[in-house]
């Protein structure tokens, strides 16, 4: 025990050590100019690209994720590095402001050293959304990876390694959860953001919060998928499989609530259930599976007892709902109401709670009653009526006709319990940035 003890000290030393190594790297990163920058980027893209295979199966024998959903999720991460290249340059000028003085602007100045604390369900995705951006900015980072995605966490370290600078601009942390109380309150560690549950994330605030240190959190999601009678059921079903069965159910936008229109109900749940029943479930290195394992089998049990609890509570089990260690079924369930777990909590697996309701005024009601305010999809053709109404949804984002997804372009984050602050777009070059005011008289 007392060897274990000092290992973990030894782990915490080590850490401390590297922040110092990617402070004296942001000294100089900082000096480089934007063009330079995005040369590493550029450098970055090409080499993830190059070796995407190799990415893909780290993150499918780290998380069980299916192949053919890893490969995209690096292939995106690829996508947001372009994002940045074509538009950083005009995101990040000079913003020139009509005064009384004789010159004024606004400038973006990085803060330095920031901490990363990120999840396994997309180990590549969620790296490269937080760090892309502020790298460009000037920031460099130390990051750490969720315990069961190791291999994916060395890897990036690697990934950042740009062979066109011959210094660290990111550095991979194994430490225990326990230590980045530590980290946060190390004076390198200008800022924090965390990608997690609300536990950790109440956590990680209360650490940044004590040493006055900026955070941006992106936590949980209990988003829900609103059908009304008009909707086009043939292409409504094939989104509402793909926005709650994708990585296993295992994201923090997946759809989890189904508020179904009366009229409509019994057939949406027919077409539902014949689309799962027809997901390829098989060998997560098989190109053409769509459904393999839950990441843990711990995960798959708190799931099990989620939907054991609501249906003692009078939920009813359409199809699936067995568990074998940390595979669990494609599952739906009906007749659900906000006062069972697989409602009103979040629900982070292979599960779709149906509601039945009357109209949408009783949708937008029944979403709002979430504790969460990560997104919302409303399905209908009649788009006046949506528009009329979507300053009701608290929600950090609304997608008509469309599951909510995550893009480069847009604006990404939630309101009450599913964080604050935004990643991605325009707006996350500045999350992390002085924004500084100049004034030459």
């Amino acid at each position: 025990m007392i060897k274990f003890e000092s290992m973990e000290k030894n782990n915490l030393n080590l850490a401390l050590a590297q922040l110092k190594i990617v402070q004296c790297s942001f000294l100089k990163w900082r000096t480089f100019s934007l063009d330079a920058r995005l040369a590493v980027v550029e450098d970055i893209k090409n080499q993830l690209l190059e070796n995407k295979h190799m990415y893909a199966k780290a993150i499918t024998t780290d998380m069980n994720k299916p192949i053919s959903q890893s490969l995209a999720e690096v292939e995106k991460c690829a996508y947001l590095c372009d994002y940045y290249l074509e538009n950083a340059s005009k995101f990040l000028e000079k913003q020139y402001i009509q005064t009384g003085w004789s010159k004024s602007y606004i400038d973006y100045q990085p803060l330095g050293v920031l901490l990363g604390v990120m999840p396994w369900n997309f180990p590549f995705w969620q790296v490269f959304r937080f760090v892309i951006p502020s790298l460009i900015t000037g920031n460099t980072f130390a990051i750490k990876h969720a315990s069961n995605v190791k291999q994916c966490a060395q890897l990036l370290e690697e990934v950042f390694s740009s062979k066109k600078i011959n210094f660290p601009i990111y550095v991979n942390l194994d430490i225990k959860s326990d230590d980045v109380k530590h980290i946060i309150a190390d004076p390198i560690i200008k800022a924090v953001s965390l990608t997690g549950s609300e536990k950790a994330g109440s956590a990680v605030a209360a650490e940044a919060g004590k040493y006055l240190k900026k955070c941006v959190l992106e936590l949980g999601g209990s988003n829900a998928f609103i059908v009304l009678e008009d909707a086009d059921l043939d292409k409504t079903l094939d989104k509402a499989v793909k926005a709650r069965m994708q990585n296993a159910g295992q994201s923090c936008i997946a759809a989890k609530r189904f508020l179904v229109h009366e009229a409509i109900y019994d057939t949406f749940l027919e077409g539902f259930v014949e689309r799962v029943k027809q997901l390829n479930v098989g060998d997560k290195f098989d190109i053409k599976t769509d459904f393999a394992s839950m990441a843990r089998e711990d995960l798959a049990i708190e799931l099990e007892n989620q939907l054991s609890e609501s249906l003692q509570l009078g939920a009813e089990l359409i199809i699936g709902g067995k568990r074998n260690g940390a595979f669990f079924e494609p599952t739906v369930v009906g007749n659900v109401n906000m006062q069972m777990p697989i409602a009103n909590q979040e629900t982070f697996g292979p599960l779709a709670a149906v509601f039945k309701i009357k109209s949408f005024e009783e949708a937008i009601e029944i979403s709002n009653q979430s504790d969460f305010g990560l997104g919302v999809s409303v399905f209908t053709n009649d788009i006046e009526k949506i528009n009329k109404h979507l300053h009701l949804f608290e929600e950090g984002a609304v997608f008509i006709n469309e599951m909510v997804v995550s893009d480069p372009h847009l604006p990404f984050g939630g309101i009450k319990k599913s964080g604050y602050g935004r990643e991605l777009s325009h707006l996350a070059l500045y999350e992390f940035a002085n924004i500084r005011t100049v004034v030459i008289k």
